[in-house]
C-alpha cells in the first residue's frame, strides 16, 4: 500500500482541506516506524551495516536510509529484494511487506485443508514407513502436528501409560511432570532443544511466540541459570543420543530432520518431520515388542 499527503483543492472548506490531509498521515507513520524497525532488527540479526544490506540488495544507502526513517515507500520489488538479502523466512518477508503496506505474498495453508492432500499423503507415507520407530512432525514453535502410532506406543511405556500434559515437545521434555522425568540424559537434551530455540529466538526477532516459550522453559524448575544466555562458542556435538528409562530398560534414540525444498507456502517451510532411529538391537527389539504387543491386544 502506498500513501501520500493530499492537497486540497483551492476553495474547499477548512474542514474538509484538514480531513483529507490528516488521515493518510496518521496511517503512514505507524507504517514507516514498524518497517524501520523490522529492518534494523533483521540487520542487527545478520550482522549486516546499513551499507552492506545496500549493497548486498542492490539498492543505493541512501535510498535505504529514508525507507528505515520513513522518508522514502519502497517498492515490493525492494521489499523482495532486501528480504532476499536478509536470508528472511517466508513468514517473515509476509510480515515486512505488510509492514510496508502491502498484501503478504505467502500463503499460510492448514495441514488438513484439501490444497495440501498431496503434501499430508506424503508425510503419513514417511510416517508409516518410520514404523516400528517413532516419527513426529513438528511446526516452527515445536508443536506436535501429526506423530505414527510408534511415537505414541513409546511414549506410553516411558511414562508408565500416562498421557503427556502437553503437545509441545519442548513443554514435554521441560514439565518435571512430563516426559522429562523419564530422559535418562535430559541436562543433555535439554540443553541441546534450548541451544536450537535460543538460535530461533535470535534468527526471528519479530517470533514473540518463541521468545514467550523459551522464557516459559527456562522457568522451570531445575534449569540450569546459565542457559538464560545464548551460548555460542561451544559447538554441538555431531550427534545427540535421546535416552528414555524405564525401570532396567533404556531406549536410545538419534534423529534425522526432513523438511521440504523450495517451498513457496509458509506453513511447508515451517514444517520439520523428526524420525527417530534406534542406537542399538536392543533399542530396536524392544520397539519390535510394543509394535507386535499392540498388534495382538
Amino acid at each position: 500500500m502506498t500513501w501520500e499527503v493530499m492537497v486540497a483543492r483551492r476553495g474547499a472548506p477548512y474542514a474538509r482541506r484538514m480531513n483529507r490531509a490528516a488521515s493518510p498521515v496518521r496511517t503512514s507513520e505507524p507504517r514507516a516506524s514498524q518497517l524501520g524497525v523490522l529492518l534494523r532488527e533483521w540487520r542487527a540479526t545478520r550482522r549486516l551495516s546499513q551499507l552492506d544490506l545496500a549493497l548486498d540488495a542492490g539498492v543505493s544507502p541512501r535510498h535505504l536510509s529514508c525507507v528505515e526513517t520513513g522518508k522514502s515507500q519502497p517498492s515490493r520489488d525492494m521489499i523482495a529484494r532486501l528480504a532476499d538479502a536478509l536470508d528472511m523466512p517466508l513468514r517473515e518477508r509476509n510480515a515486512l511487506l505488510v509492514a510496508a503496506g502491502y498484501a503478504p505474498r505467502y500463503p499460510e495453508t492448514a495441514l488438513a485443508t484439501p490444497e495440501l492432500a498431496q503434501v499430508r499423503r506424503a508425510i503419513e507415507f514417511i510416517l508409516a514407513q518410520q514404523e516400528p520407530y517413532p516419527a513426529f512432525v513438528l511446526n516452527r514453535h515445536w508443536d506436535v502436528l501429526m506423530a505414527n502410532a510408534a511415537a505414541m506406543r513409546v511414549n506410553a511405556f516411558a511414562m508408565h501409560g500416562r498421557a503427556s500434559r502437553h503437545t509441545n515437545m519442548i513443554r514435554q521434555i521441560f514439565d518435571p511432570d512430563d516426559l522429562r522425568a523419564a530422559v535418562d540424559n535430559w541436562e543433555e537434551v535439554a540443553g541441546d532443544l534450548i541451544r536450537h530455540l535460543h538460535g530461533e529466538v535470535a534468527a526471528a526477532p519479530s517470533d514473540t511466540a518463541a521468545r514467550e516459550l523459551l522464557n516459559e522453559v527456562l522457568a522451570q524448575p531445575g534449569v540450569p541459570a546459565r542457559w538464560r544466555l545464548r551460548d555460542v562458542e561451544s559447538a554441538p556435538t555431531p550427534l545427540l543420543t535421546t535416552v528414555l528409562r524405564r525401570d532396567e530398560h533404556r531406549l536410545r534414540f538419534f534423529s534425522t530432520i526432513t523438511t521440504f525444498g523450495t517451498p513457496r507456502d509458509v506453513t511447508l517451510e515451517e514444517l520439520r518431520i523428526e524420525c527417530c532411529f534406534p542406537v542399538d538391537e536392543a533399542t530396536a527389539a524392544l520397539c519390535r515388542q510394543l509394535a507386535s504387543d499392540a498388534a495382538s491386544s
